[in-house]
């Protein structure tokens, strides 16, 4: 697909992705003068972050003043809070990656409209690497067309994941998952940059790829990009709401339904988890929840596989 026959709004995207990444890459040259804060326990942001992040909004907004935003710096303080169009931008994901100087990281970029994603872009500045999608018109790495891998034995398969690393996060049920997998497959891989993970399912580099815990940014344009390219994602138990849920799956169609198969049991985990130490009283809306606002109802994005009885390994 040409520049020229894009769709206008995804040109925009492309626009913002390239200058997020002029940003990022200038300060890749002197990591040492970074100015680093911690979120959270081993969740870091640079005002190299902030820095893309306000650039991207920028082009974003002046080209389409009227539509919302879902930042993960800043939330959706910037834009119009009512709009049915909603741009979801990760300004630098991977920045644990970055600040070591460590050469996996992406802006991810995507537009949704009534809670369908439409539009995505992930950029990888380091490789000058743009995938891009809209829907229903094809997943594509710079110009070249993209497809799911055609492997359907999980023995054959390479898989993508993320470990933990947020404090609370239950890692003896991850090692019980991790186990189970690996032993299933052809190779487990962690880059840390979940964007790009997404896009690997999509260009055939990767067979399947899986995680918990992410948010919304992390996965809007990837998940486009991978149905674009013939794949399917879901959550652990391959319903269409890996966005709310913090946990996705996805990959080629054939592994893609042997993983659910093998990540059912370890469902929701994070969400029961929350809701027990929760204190009692009304929890306020998430960015996922404020997302799916006038979204269609969920649907099962391609198996259906029930629970298992026993419930979450612990």
């Amino acid at each position: 697909m040409t520049q020229a026959s894009l769709h206008p709004m995804l040109n925009v995207a492309i626009k913002a992705a390239r200058a997020a990444g002029a940003i990022i890459n200038r300060a890749s040259l002197d990591l040492d003068i970074l100015k680093i804060n911690s979120k959270s326990p081993n969740d870091f942001v640079t005002e190299v972050d902030h820095a893309a992040e306000e650039v991207i909004i920028e082009t974003l907004l002046q080209a389409y003043p009227d539509h919302g935003i879902l930042a993960e710096e800043s939330g959706r303080t910037r834009g119009n809070k009512t709009s049915e169009f909603v741009w979801i931008i990760d300004p630098l994901d991977g920045t644990t990656n970055f600040i070591h100087g460590f050469p996996v990281y992406a802006v991810s970029i995507a537009l949704s409209h009534r809670g369908v994603i439409q539009q995505a872009v992930v950029y990888d500045p380091t490789r000058n690497d743009l995938f891009y999608a809209t829907k229903g018109r094809g997943a594509y790495l710079n110009d070249k067309r993209l497809r799911v891998s055609k492997r359907t034995r999980m023995g054959d398969a390479l898989i993508g994941t993320g470990f933990p690393f947020r404090k609370g996060d239950n890692f003896k049920r991850y090692v019980k998952m991790f186990e189970e997998v690996m032993q299933l497959c052809a190779g487990l891989r962690r880059p840390g940059a979940a964007a790009l993970d997404l896009c690997y399912v999509a260009a055939g580099y990767y067979d399947a790829f899986f995680e918990t815990g992410l948010q919304p940014w992390d996965l809007a344009a990837g998940s486009l990009i991978i149905t674009e390219a013939g794949g399917l994602i879901g959550n652990f138990t391959g319903e269409s709401d890996y966005l709310h849920q913090r946990e996705v799956v996805a990959g080629s169609p054939k592994i893609y339904g042997q993983l659910v198969q093998i990540l059912t049991p370890y469902t929701r985990v994070i969400k029961v988890e929350d809701e027990a130490a929760a204190p009692a009283k009304p929890a306020a809306k998430s960015a996922a929840e404020v997302l799916a606002e006038g979204a269609a109802p969920k649907k099962r994005a391609a198996v259906r596989i029930k629970k298992s009885d026993d419930g979450a390994p612990v």
